[in-house]
């Protein structure tokens, strides 16, 4: 059967604890439409809800994250901090996998967090495990961000980049609506 995985990002602990926030960090954004359009496609999709988000451990997140079945049917998709969590796991892990999907990933390249999180190195044969990598990154996004990508593509130069103009972090703030349909395009197209 197929499966697919939706990682969130690293919010704020201001933005966390926000008690006006509307939504879960699992259903922020366009993670639920994505979570929807997949499952209406028959895929059971599961978009988790990590430990701490604004402070990610990666041990924390790994313990909920291996909780389910990751195989060659499962395909991955992590936005900013949750694509760094997999692109970790994934280097960490020689699991064959399905497709992979990272949205504005972060490795963390100026060290702001302090627990250990990105201590790893990046596997260069990632992507030989995979049914393909494929990266979306917007021409506006953080400088943070475009260099995790450029590390990125040095270590994986067969990934597929996917550059969009004006959609920010890929947050709903920045998009201005949840739906992604370039993603939907890619996964099921």
């Amino acid at each position: 059967m197929k499966t697919a995985i939706i990682l969130h990002g690293k919010p704020s602990k201001e933005g966390y604890f926000n008690v006006e926030r509307e939504d879960a960090q699992s259903n922020a954004h366009w993670l639920p439409w994505i979570q929807q359009q997949l499952l209406l496609n028959g895929i059971l999709t599961q978009a988790l809800e990590l430990p701490k988000p604004y402070e990610p451990v990666y041990e924390d997140w790994k313990l909920v994250f291996e909780r389910f079945d990751v195989n060659k049917d499962t395909i991955l998709i992590g936005h900013s901090c949750g694509a760094g969590f997999l692109i970790r796991w994934l280097s960490e892990n020689k699991v064959d996998v399905g497709k992979v999907v990272l949205v504005a990933p972060w490795l963390d390249p100026n060290h702001e967090l302090s627990t250990g999180f990105f201590n790893f190195e990046i596997d260069t044969e990632v992507p030989k495990r995979t049914a393909g990598v494929s990266i979306f990154i917007s021409s506006d996004d953080d400088s943070d961000i475009q260099i995790s990508v450029e590390t990125l593509k040095n270590k994986w130069p067969e990934v597929k980049i996917l550059r969009l103009e004006g959609k920010g972090h890929f947050t709903l703030e920045d998009m201005g609506t949840r739906e992604f349909p370039e993603l939907k395009e890619l996964l099921l197209g």
